[in-house]
């Protein structure tokens, strides 16, 4: 899987690493290597947890075109 990453520095100074396509999957880190290796272990835990809170009934789903 490919996701893409935003990373900037914050005032104090660290790196933080966000992940549009996921919402809430943030990390930090003191460089942007250890942001970027950190939101790798997030966006793990993310697919996770969000992976078993999302068990629909087929009848429940509905597809949209935008």
């Amino acid at each position: 899987m490919k996701l893409q990453v935003h990373v900037e520095r914050d005032e104090a100074g660290y790196f933080v690493a966000e992940v549009p396509a996921l919402p809430g999957c943030v990390s930090q880190g003191k460089t942007k290597d250890e942001a970027i290796k950190n939101v790798q272990e997030a966006i793990e835990g993310w697919l996770e947890v969000m992976g078993s809170r999302t068990m629909y009934r087929k009848e429940e789903l509905v597809e949209v075109v935008v």
